[in-house]
């Protein structure tokens, strides 16, 4: 198996930008699909098993992939902290977080929620980044988070409902811990690439899921139905396995106000999936808040050429 093709940072030709735009696209369509696979999975299996049984699917999968294109490494030590803080913030919080609020919570909104990342990585990243965040930036995330609000609709939710309530602030906690994930990605020095360290990252993470899952829930059934299981490979493999590859390059490559922005497409794929797949009910406000997304991303994209990269000891 050949390895993965590698993007070269910002700076670079035009060709590495395409690269990046190409990868942030596969992540939106694959995770926007994620969502309602997910929810297929939830019909077989506890929320901490289905995320641990994922992410042992995506280890079986890297493990070979890494052997046989030579990539396979002991991770230095300069990069442990990006392993854990990717592995521990979005494999284990973000997954498990997401996870147990989408069985609370429909996966359209459930989805709508997750997304408000972009609230918390703007100011972390002018903080601690020292990004700027232009008005084109500014304007982008002002639209992108009012689709998004759009979507979920807050005065249209029963606050009396305390299931509901749990589930909502189980995602909106998963959407802070990505964040942490995004920021930090951007920040880390790389000496081996993220093709060489996912491997490490989701090994760790599935340890640590299958731990809690022993701990907090029964023994999962492994008499899955016929949707479940595919369901289930397709989340390890192509949802987990390259999904979290892409977006390390992605994160990696690109401003973290553009990454994050670039995602917030996802709920836009998720919402249609959902409703086509899942036959959830499609508001019609569907169109004007996937438009205003859209229209967020748009005025974002134009800056990640412009921005400074980010300090990186490894192409």
């Amino acid at each position: 198996m050949s390895q993965p093709p590698k993007c070269k940072p910002p700076h670079a030709p035009v060709g590495a930008a395409w690269c990046n735009a190409a990868l942030l696209g596969f992540v939106v369509l694959a995770w926007g699909l994620n969502w309602v696979v997910m929810k297929i999975v939830l019909q077989d299996v506890t929320p901490l098993w289905a995320v641990a049984m994922r992410t042992i699917v995506a280890v079986i999968v890297l493990a070979p992939a890494l052997l046989l294109s030579g990539q396979l490494i002991i991770p230095p030590r300069s990069d442990i902290p990006v392993i854990l803080v990717i592995s521990l913030f979005h494999m284990v919080a973000f997954a498990a977080l997401m996870t147990a609020g989408l069985k609370y919570v429909p996966a359209g909104q459930a989805i709508v929620l997750g997304y408000t990342t972009p609230l918390w990585v703007a100011p972390a990243a002018w903080l601690f980044l020292k990004e700027p965040i232009a008005r084109r930036q500014i304007a982008g995330i002002v639209l992108g988070i009012c689709g998004l609000l759009l979507m979920f609709d807050p005065s249209a939710f029963d606050w009396r409902d305390t299931t509901a309530l749990l589930g909502n602030g189980l995602i909106l906690l998963a959407a802070v811990c990505w964040s942490v994930s995004i920021v930090y990605t951007r920040a880390h020095r790389w000496t081996a690439t993220p093709f060489q360290l996912v491997l490490w990252q989701t090994l760790l993470a599935g340890i640590v899921l299958s731990v809690l899952a022993l701990a907090f829930e029964p023994a999962p059934r492994f008499a899955l139905s016929t949707g479940a299981f595919l369901a289930l490979a397709y989340n390890g493999a192509i949802g987990t396995a390259l999904g979290f590859w892409a977006m390390t390059v992605v994160n990696k490559n690109m401003p973290a106000i553009s990454a994050s922005l670039g995602v917030l497409a996802t709920p836009v794929v998720g919402i249609a999936l959902s409703a086509l797949i899942l036959g959830e009910a499609l508001d019609p406000k569907l169109m004007l808040s996937a438009g205003m997304i859209l229209a967020g991303i748009a005025a974002g994209a134009p800056l990640q050429a412009q921005n400074k990269p980010a300090l990186r000891s490894s192409p």
